[in-house]
C-alpha cells in the first residue's frame, strides 16, 4: 500500500525558495578580493539567482545536465552559482583552485564542463591551463573591473550576465535525483575521481547538518564559511544557512589569521568551520595578540584532518571557545559523523571528555558506518577491534563519475570503503587511528605517498623512495621522502622540488629527503612503511 502524501521534490531551488519566504531579511556578508565588504540580503540572493539561471539557458545556451564549472574564492556570487546553475538544470561543478595544473587539466577534460566562472584574481593561473581546455566554450569573469584584459578566449563579464529582466522565469523542472553539484577528489591514488551529487542527497545533507548533534545552526547564528567553496561543496554551509536563517559571512581570498580574527571581531561571528591547520593559526595569532573584547564565537566545526586534542583543549581554556569535530570525504557530501558529548559524560574527567570530543564522533540520522576487520568481519564496536570503516547513507555516492574501477571502492553488498581504518566504541564514536592507503593528509589536504614515490624513481639518480607521513605541528602532517641514491650520486632538495614540480602542487611536495642504505621491506617484499615510521618516532631518520 503506498502511502498518500504530497510528492514535494527535494530540490536545492526549494531551499533557496524557503530562505527566501521566511528569512529575506537574512544577511549575507563577503570581504571581497580587493578588501572591500559587500552586504546583501536573502531576497537580493533570490532575484540575482533568478537572473543567473534565465541568462545561462537563454544567454550562454546551457542545457539540462551540462557541466558548468565555478574556479574561484568563497564570496556572494558564488553562492548564487550554487543555486542559479542546478536551477537552471545544469550541474555545478567546483573546481579545485589548489591542485597542480596537470589535475586540473584532467579534471576539467574529464567532466566536460562547457562554461567556466572565475575570479579575476586566478585568471593568470587559468592562462596556463586553458590552451590544454578546448571544450570551455565561455569564461565568466567574476570580482573583474571592466578594463580587465586576459588572453582567455570568449571573455563576458558576469555583472554584465545578470543585466536582464528574470521575473517571470521558472527554475527548471528537477527531479530530486537530478545531479547538482560535482566534485573531485586529489587524485591521491590515481587521477581524480568525481563524486556526482543530487539535489535530493544535498537537501538531505544540509537537514542533517544544521541538527543539534551535528553544525547545531539557528536563526541566531552568524557564520563564516572558511572552509573554501570548492571543497566538498564548502561542507554543505551555504545550503545550510539559508535552511537555519543564519547570516552567511565569507571571506574571499583572506584567509591569513590576522584577517580572520579580523572578520570574527567585526562580525561577531557565532559558528565558523576550517581545517585544523586554519585554527592552528588563528589560535597562535590570538595567543600573541589576544582580542580585547571576547569573541561571540562559540563553536568552530572542524574537518578535513584530525583535530590534535591539545588545541582543542587549549583554545576552550584559553579563549572560552569549543571545538566540534567532525568527520566525512568528498564521497560522503562530506558530513558523516560529528563529536559532541552526551549528558553521560557530564560525569568524567575533562581529561576523559577530551578523548572522547578528539574522536571523529557518532554517525548522523541518514548514514550506517561499519568497521570491517582484515578477516572481513564486522568488527565488534568495543572500542578495541579496528577495521576499515565503509559507509552507506542517503548523501553516500554509489559510484563515481564516468569511472569503470567502482567495485574497487565499493562492496557487494553496496557500502563505500572510506580507505580510513580505527575502532567504534560502545557508544557509537568512532576513532580513526591509520589510513590503509598511506595518505598524507597535510592542512586538509589529501597528498598520495605513492604517487611521489613513483615520481621520485623516475629520477635518474634513485634507487629507490619511500614516502611517509610524519607529525606537524601547523600541518598535522607532511610527507617525509626517504631515497636510496644510485651509487654516490646526493640531490638537493631544490633540485629534487623542481624534478617533481610538474606534476605537484608545491604543498604535495616534501619538506625534507634523507639518503639511506636501504629502505626496510616485508616479508612479500613490499616498502615497510611502519617500519620506518618506528625508526622516525625513535630518532633514527
Amino acid at each position: 500500500m503506498q502511502a498518500l502524501m504530497m510528492d514535494f521534490p527535494l530540490t536545492t531551488h526549494a531551499i533557496l525558495e524557503y530562505g527566501n519566504r521566511v528569512f529575506p531579511h537574512k544577511e549575507i556578508v563577503t570581504k571581497l578580493p580587493d578588501g572591500s565588504w559587500h552586504r546583501y540580503r536573502y531576497a537580493d540572493l533570490y532575484q540575482r539567482v533568478k537572473k543567473l539561471s534565465y541568462a545561462l539557458v537563454h544567454q550562454l545556451e546551457v542545457h539540462p545536465g551540462d557541466r558548468v564549472a565555478t574556479f574561484a574564492w568563497n564570496h556572494y556570487q558564488h553562492v548564487e552559482l550554487y543555486y542559479g546553475i542546478p536551477g537552471a538544470g545544469a550541474v555545478c561543478h567546483t573546481l579545485n583552485i589548489r591542485l597542480s595544473t596537470e589535475q586540473i587539466i584532467f579534471i576539467v577534460n574529464h567532466a566536460e564542463a562547457k562554461i567556466i566562472f572565475i575570479d579575476a584574481t586566478l585568471v593568470p593561473l587559468f592562462e596556463k591551463i586553458a590552451p590544454y581546455t578546448t571544450g570551455v566554450k565561455q569564461y565568466v569573469l567574476l570580482n573583474s573591473p571592466e578594463n580587465f584584459t586576459t588572453n582567455l578566449p570568449n571573455c563576458i563579464l558576469y555583472e554584465h550576465l545578470l543585466q536582464v529582466d528574470a521575473s517571470e522565469y521558472q527554475w527548471y523542472p528537477s527531479n530530486e535525483n537530478d545531479a547538482c553539484g560535482l566534485c573531485y577528489t586529489s587524485g591521491t591514488t590515481g587521477n581524480p575521481k568525481g563524486a556526482l551529487y543530487s539535489h535530493r542527497s544535498t537537501y538531505l545533507h544540509a537537514l542533517a547538518l544544521l541538527m543539534p548533534n551535528a553544525a547545531c545552526l539557528s536563526a541566531r547564528d552568524r557564520v563564516l564559511l572558511i572552509v573554501p567553496q570548492f571543497h566538498v561543496m564548502a561542507w554543505g554551509f551555504p545550503y545550510v544557512c539559508l535552511l537555519a536563517g543564519s547570516d552567511m559571512i565569507l571571506p574571499s581570498l583572506h584567509l591569513q589569521p590576522e584577517a580572520l580574527i579580523q572578520i570574527l571581531e567585526q562580525e561577531n561571528i557565532t559558528i565558523a568551520n576550517g581545517v585544523p591547520t586554519i585554527w592552528l593559526g588563528v589560535y597562535e595569532a590570538m595567543k600573541k595578540n589576544p582580542p580585547k573584547q571576547k569573541l561571540a564565537l562559540r563553536e568552530y566545526v572542524v574537518g578535513g584532518s584530525a583535530l590534535p586534542p591539545s588545541l582543542i583543549d587549549a583554545f576552550e581554556k584559553d579563549f572560552g571557545i569549543k571545538g566540534v569535530h567532525a568527520w566525512g570525504m568528498t564521497e560522503t557530501s562530506p558530513i558523516g559523523t560529528a563529536s559532541r558529548l552526551q549528558t553521560m559524560h557530564n560525569q568524567l574527567s575533562e581529561t576523559d571528555q577530551l578523548k572522547i570530543r578528539a574522536k571523529q564522533g557518532i554517525e548522523l540520522p541518514g548514514v550506517e558506518i561499519r568497521a570491517i576487520t582484515e578477516e572481513g568481519k564486522i568488527a565488534p564496536r568495543d572500542g578495541v577491534t579496528a577495521g576499515e570503516f565503509e559507509i552507506r547513507g542517503a548523501w553516500i555516492i554509489k559510484s563515481y563519475y564516468k569511472y569503470h574501477d567502482n567495485h574497487l571502492s565499493f562492496t557487494e553488498d553496496g557500502w563505500f570503503k572510506t580507505g580510513d581504518v580505527g575502532t567504534i566504541d560502545a557508544e557509537g564514536y568512532m576513532n580513526i587511528s591509520d589510513r590503509s592507503k598511506d595518505l598524507i593528509k597535510s592542512g586538509g589536504e589529501w597528498i598520495s605517498s605513492v604517487a611521489l614515490e613513483i615520481a621520485l624513481m623516475a629520477h635518474p639518480e634513485v634507487k629507490e623512495a619511500c614516502v611517509i607521513a610524519i607529525p606537524d605541528e601547523k600541518w598535522v602532517e607532511r610527507p617525509l621522502a626517504c631515497i636510496v641514491y644510485r651509487g654516490d650520486a646526493v640531490v638537493s632538495k631544490e633540485a629534487f622540488n623542481a624534478f617533481l614540480g610538474d606534476h605537484f602542487a608545491a604543498y604535495q611536495l616534501p619538506d625534507r629527503y634523507i639518503a639511506l642504505k636501504e629502505i626496510p621491506k616485508t616479508s612479500v617484499g613490499k616498502l615497510n612503511k611502519k617500519e620506518l615510521r618506528r625508526m622516525y618516532s625513535n630518532g633514527e631518520l
